[in-house]
């Protein structure tokens, strides 16, 4: 016979997780800046769209998708040393008010030059030069800002979490949009919103009341700063193979989007309906990420699920990249946006985790190097190989390597997890008394 007592408390059970998975969002500047975010991203994502679909539109050649793709994020790469450590001499929320307003100006300039049908491929090369130096300085200080916005360090991971998952349901809901928008009206009204969108979260940035951060002023160089969260990075072992692993994947496995028209066209012999479609596939996986990491109630176990999800990104790429229906290519894109967003996020989670607080803005602008850095050359790589050998042949080798990436960090995890382990005893995740007794499974558990 089944216990009313333990019956009647599944409900509450229930309600408690799910309150749980939305912590972070008693604090009132995070509740502000998700809700600006969330209507910014979507006009992010409609950009995304409509840059690929113009692009092809205009050229039909993978090698020019690539090149568009490259030319926004290799500033990107080559601003991410510097833009770290200016990242921790400003205020962070003045920084991300620029930034944004910034974006707003790039995106409204695509739109003029669309819209009045002048646009050619160098303005929409320059104009991805642009944001990919909004991007250089704009993602390392929205990472580092989670912690002034979120004042209980244990939500931070929450708080990540909630950031992937609402990135995630725009990435679902932005594409959707805009292949509609692109379909009845074209690119330019996709610039336009997205340029409006983001004075949401400007005005969610402005809304505010941020306490004064103590924050020492520093007295060693920009290249002493640079030189020492090098060095940090390279030698802390945990930090320095996520990233590496991250790099890997955004060189082969982020690579597959710039290739995305080409399927659309090409291979499924459609238009930029099922280009919105498949995005937006990728984004229901990476959405679905992001929440099963929201309701998580501790980083412990993030090291497996990282490894599980490489391995998940590069099966589902080899796949896709044979596939030729258009229903299993839909869902195989689930588990591609799953399996990348998984990596990304765990990947941003462990990192902050692990990180003090002086070094964090420098060690996530290499963060921001290792996605901004790897996935241009990736880019480029997809499309010149793309254009030589075919598109499912490029994303059937990309998903090898990302497939390849999962073996190797498979075989670093148990120096990892040894580094980690003391850590995470220290904050309080691992009792040393359960360490003790039982080292192997709190090894594996990490």
């Amino acid at each position: 016979m089944n216990d009313p007592a333990s019956s009647s408390s599944t409900p509450e059970t229930s309600l408690a997780s799910i309150s749980h998975a939305w912590r972070a969002l008693r604090h009132r500047n995070f509740k502000l800046f998700f809700f600006g975010q969330s209507i910014s991203v979507i006009g992010t994502w409609m950009t995304r769209v409509a840059t690929s679909w113009l692009v092809y539109r205009m050229t039909h050649s993978a090698l020019l998708l690539g090149i568009v793709s490259f030319a926004g994020q290799i500033v990107s790469f080559l601003l991410g040393p510097f833009a770290g450590v200016w990242v921790e001499r400003l205020n962070r929320r003045k920084l991300l008010v620029w930034t944004q307003a910034a974006g707003a100006v790039q995106s409204l300039a695509l739109a003029v030059l669309t819209l009045s049908h002048v646009i050619n491929l160098w303005e929409i090369i320059a104009l991805s030069a642009m944001q990919g130096v909004i991007n250089a300085f704009d993602m390392p200080g929205r990472q580092s800002f989670l912690v002034q916005m979120v004042e209980e360090r244990s939500d931070l991971s929450n708080a990540i979490a909630i950031n992937s998952s609402m990135a995630n349901g725009a990435r679902l809901i932005g594409p959707a949009i805009a292949g509609l928008v692109i379909g009845a009206f074209g690119e330019g009204w996709c610039f336009l919103i997205d340029g409006v969108s983001y004075f949401a979260v400007v005005a969610s940035l402005l809304l505010m009341r941020m306490k004064p951060l103590d924050v020492r002023r520093k007295t060693t160089s920009m290249f002493e700063q640079m030189r020492e969260g090098w060095n940090y990075v390279r030698k802390f072992r945990p930090i320095r193979t996520i990233l590496l692993l991250f790099a890997i994947l955004s060189l082969m496995g982020y690579s597959y989007a710039v290739l995305l028209p080409i399927f659309a066209g090409q291979v499924l012999h459609g238009g930029a309906y099922t280009l919105g479609g498949l995005t937006a596939a990728s984004g229901i996986g990476a959405l679905a990420s992001g929440l099963s990491l929201a309701v998580r109630k501790s980083v412990v176990g993030l090291t497996r699920m990282l490894q599980i999800a490489a391995a998940m990104l590069g099966s589902a790429l080899i796949l896709f990249g044979l596939s030729h229906i258009l229903w299993l290519s839909l869902v195989l894109m689930v588990f591609v946006g799953f399996g990348l967003m998984q990596a990304a996020a765990v990947s941003n989670t462990i990192i902050q985790s692990l990180v003090p607080e002086d070094k964090r803005a420098r060690v996530m602008g290499y963060y921001t190097m290792a996605f901004f850095g790897a996935a241009p050359f990736g880019s480029l790589l997809a499309g010149a190989l793309a254009h030589r050998i075919g598109a499912p042949h490029t994303v059937i080798i990309t998903g090898a390597f990302c497939v390849a990436g999962s073996l190797w960090f498979t075989l670093e995890l148990p120096k990892v997890r040894a580094v980690m382990r003391p850590i995470y005893q220290d904050m309080g995740l691992l009792p040393s008394r359960e360490i003790e007794l039982i080292p192997d499974a709190q090894e594996t558990a990490i």
